[in-house]
């Protein structure tokens, strides 16, 4: 039996970190559309993710991204933060959107372009030191749509020494995670494209340098708790980017497409020690049709349900089954706690933090929507075009 008294502990101190740029008008390629309410400033981002984090106690931290949220003092962006209870959290970096960047950043041929974008990442760890952020998250968008477009060892000798720049300049307790992707905006090589390319770097890189997951990022049909469970066995899993996929890189709400898959990352996640400080939860979401708040509270919600699933299974159980070789009762095991409705455990859990049982229905009676669709007029949104 499960100490569900132990799980629940667990459980409280989970934290699930918010990105700023979810919070913005977000969509796909063809159509990004605009919503009453949506923040203006980096500030309305965190008033907003202050929302999400009173009524989940989940979401402490919030993630940046640069250029998107710059502003002129960052310590006193932090200390704004501070007094909604919240923390700023991962500093990311943007080398995908300038012109320049067309043919690469940190792996373009021209050196002057991999210049300016190796100058972005230094900026960032710049505004590490003045957010007390303690990581540095990097995804690049360089790779070729053709044959012989580039030379593709060239390319992975200029990311590894842009890289090897950047870990140099960070500071005690700071940490780069490097994302990698499958494909997109380029088609016919990407230059992080898999966790064994990401895993290589950071192998170099020594302690300092972590793989992120984003769980989008991936062919379909693989095995993303194997990538995990790997990782964590050789300490080099710094962190997650959850989010929901059915084709490609969509950025649903984490569980949303497959909860199943996601109960079995944090089943390896339980399993391989990764619960705990060391490893990031962060969501990384695209909300197109959805309302921004309410659609990151769910997420945050189904990150929960899926631990909480995860800390049931019976592992006495399960290697027992397993040392017998009796497949059918080690697969049951895990069957048992997926099958379990966590939601009156995670119930209980915020009664005993004196939150309100139901986040979503919580966040809509606090009138947090109404207020900032008649007060956020004028000024312009945040988020991107398409």
């Amino acid at each position: 039996m499960t100490d569900l008294a132990a799980v629940k502990a667990a459980l409280r101190t989970q934290s699930v970190e918010t990105p700023s740029w979810a919070y913005g008008n977000s969509g796909t390629r063809f159509k990004v559309f605009a919503r009453p309410g949506v923040p203006r400033s980096p500030r309305e981002k965190l008033d907003d993710a202050a929302q999400v984090h009173e009524f989940t106690g989940a979401a402490p931290t919030v993630a940046l991204h640069i250029p998107w949220d710059r502003v002129d003092d960052y310590a006193s962006l932090a200390a704004y933060a501070q007094e909604r209870g919240l923390r700023l959290g991962t500093i990311n970096s943007n080398t995908f959107q300038d012109d320049d960047y067309r043919l690469g950043s940190v792996c373009h041929p021209d050196p002057a372009v991999r210049r300016k974008a190796v100058g972005h990442l230094l900026e960032c760890v710049d505004i590490m030191d003045a957010t007390g952020s303690r990581d540095l998250k990097l995804w690049f968008a360089d790779g070729t749509n053709y044959p012989g477009q580039d030379d593709i060892r060239t390319r992975q000798d200029r990311l590894a020494e842009a890289l090897s720049e950047v870990c140099a300049r960070l500071g005690d307790g700071q940490r780069m995670l490097l994302e990698y992707k499958l494909f997109e905006p380029s088609f016919y090589t990407t230059d992080v494209p898999d966790w064994g390319t990401a895993y290589a770097h950071c192998l170099r890189l020594g302690e300092k340098a972590q793989v992120v997951v984003d769980t989008g990022h991936h062919a379909p049909g693989t095995n993303i708790e194997f990538i995990v469970a790997t990782l964590l066995r050789e300490g080099k899993l710094g962190g997650f980017d959850f989010n929901s996929r059915f084709y490609a890189d969509d950025d649903l709400m984490a569980g949303a497409a497959d909860p199943f898959q996601l109960f079995r990352i944090m089943f390896e996640v339980v399993g391989g020690g990764g619960f705990g400080p060391g490893v990031a939860f962060m969501l990384d979401q695209c909300h197109n049709i959805e309302a921004k708040i309410p659609a990151i509270i769910r997420s945050v919600m189904n990150v929960q349900e899926a631990t909480a699933k995860a800390l049931l299974v019976d592992r006495d159980a399960l290697a027992a089954a397993q040392r017998s070789g009796d497949v059918l009762d080690a697969n049951a095991v895990l069957m048992d706690a997926y099958n379990t409705d966590v939601r009156p455990l995670l119930a209980e859990v915020r009664e005993e933090l004196g939150l309100d049982p139901d986040p979503v229905a919580a966040y809509r009676r606090s009138g947090w929507a109404t207020k900032i669709a008649e007060e956020r007029t004028g000024g312009r949104q945040s988020g991107w075009g398409a």
